[in-house]
């Protein structure tokens, strides 16, 4: 039976005679694609063995994009490469493929590797078979999580050690980055993901409402208590709770949450101690050293939770991720909406790359729903970028180094000029910065930002 190989070259002549080489040699050649798009169709269709894939591609999407879809789906594929830069080539190399074919192309060098690359996939070793399959099964866990750049890789290679332990994770990382989709990939991927996730968020709950809310309380045990509940902690038991800006817990919580870690049980509120079986997943923009010299975090509650600290970068260090993050959301938002959009044009993704995220992944997906609701044709050819955009690409600058508080002035400013000035809702400042609207407030007038009040906001 003929091996049947599936071509994904968008050069009409090199793809034509790949065709001719491979027909001779008595291959099936099953279709020809330019695009990603189009390849995965045919692969619907026609179920090749083999994908002969080069790097770049028609459209917003690459080679790259395509081959984390191989690996899952347990197709071979060779690349075919022209001189890329080593960062292309290093995230090629990341996704294990059969080999490398260099243009231009020899009749003898195509034959080879194909050769070389039909054996290898028949015959590997079982080990590296097996970890093809947990390397499938991670992305398959890390769902609605998106990267290929070397930072990335490092973050879902932690994610993968730590996932199957009973270890206490703290997530570190500048607000949307994304650490409760790490929370939840790490439960996902964890024996305990049959499991409820309980997710809390800390900052959000009212100073003397988060001890009842966390712990629980029995009936009568304070004025309106007027029925039993159960706290987080009891919701989660068996599971995972995620705890997001645990830096926002009062000093006073925090003894009553190391206990939980230390003794596994806890008190509700008029109750008896009783046992919980949790694992605790936490979460901070902070940096809880600062917190801890302050003396708003208490030492042991760091230490018994930093027992696997796993540090998010971010955006504006994830360039290679900018763009497949941004084709991920245009994908999700152009069907939600139901237009269609394919992706960015070469000059509106270069004006991304230049723009430094201050509002990262959050502030990303906002700007390509808003670029989806705008788009005109196929292509977004302009991303409605804030002002601040064009101070990022004048180069490095040769005044004094800004403090931190002006650093924090100038990000705050962004996501208000991202947003249109707007606090509240799911497309607000707050929202973007993920902090509560009464924090926020707080910041900018400790900052001495003015805000342009519109009329949703007026009763803020």
């Amino acid at each position: 039976m003929k091996t049947k190989i599936l071509i994904v070259e968008d050069q009409f002549i090199e793809a034509n005679n790949l065709r001719i080489i491979l027909t001779k040699a008595g291959y099936q050649v099953c279709g020809i694609a330019r695009s990603v798009p189009e390849a995965l169709r045919l692969i619907e269709a026609e179920k090749p063995q083999m994908v002969l894939l080069d790097i770049h591609l028609y459209g917003p999407q690459t080679g790259i994009d395509l081959a984390e879809t191989l690996m899952r789906t347990g197709i071979a594929f060779v690349y075919l490469s022209a001189n890329s830069n080593r960062e292309t080539l290093d995230a090629a190399k990341a996704t294990n493929p059969y080999g490398f074919l260099v243009k231009p192309f020899r009749e003898k060098d195509v034959l080879v590797m194909l050769e070389v690359a039909l054996y290898r996939c028949q015959n590997e070793p079982k080990e590296l078979n097996k970890l093809r399959k947990q390397a499938s099964q991670v992305q398959q866990g890390a769902k609605n999580i998106v990267g290929q750049s070397e930072s990335f890789v490092k973050v879902m290679e932690q994610v993968e050690i730590v996932a199957p332990s009973e270890a206490s994770v703290l997530i570190l990382g500048e607000s949307g980055t994304g650490k409760e989709l790490i929370a939840q990939t790490i439960h996902r991927l964890s024996p305990r993901n049959k499991k409820p996730l309980i997710v809390v968020n800390c900052g959000a709950l009212p100073a003397n409402l988060i001890e009842s809310e966390l712990f629980g309380h029995e009936k009568g045990s304070f004025t309106g208590a007027f029925e039993k509940r159960l706290g987080k902690f009891e919701q989660a038991d068996g599971g995972t709770i995620f705890l997001d800006e645990i830096g926002e817990l009062p000093l006073d919580l925090q003894v009553k949450f190391l206990r939980v870690l230390q003794e596994k049980e806890i008190e509700s509120i008029g109750g008896k101690s009783r046992p919980v079986n949790v694992r605790v997943i936490a979460a901070t923009n902070r940096n809880l050293e600062k917190e801890l010299a302050n003396g708003n975090f208490r030492m042991d509650l760091y230490y018994r939770l930093n027992v696997f600290p796993i540090m998010l970068p971010p955006l504006r260090e994830r360039k290679a991720d900018i763009g497949l993050l941004a084709n991920y959301f245009i994908q999700q938002y152009a069907q939600k909406l139901n237009k269609t959009v394919e992706g960015l044009s070469e000059p509106a993704l270069k004006s991304m790359l230049d723009y430094a995220w201050p509002g990262n992944i959050r502030e990303l997906e906002n700007m390509m729903e808003r670029s989806v609701l705008l788009a005109a044709g196929s292509l977004i050819s302009y991303v409605p970028l804030p002002a601040s955009a064009q101070k990022s690409t004048q180069g490095p600058s040769t005044s004094r180094i800004k403090t931190i508080t002006e650093n924090e002035r100038d990000h705050i400013l962004a996501a208000l000029e991202s947003c249109g000035w707007k606090l509240h809702g799911d497309d607000g400042a707050a929202k973007l910065l993920d902090i509560n609207p009464s924090t926020l407030h707080s910041r900018m007038k400790k900052l001495g930002i003015e805000k342009k009040i519109s009329a949703r906001d007026s009763n803020f």
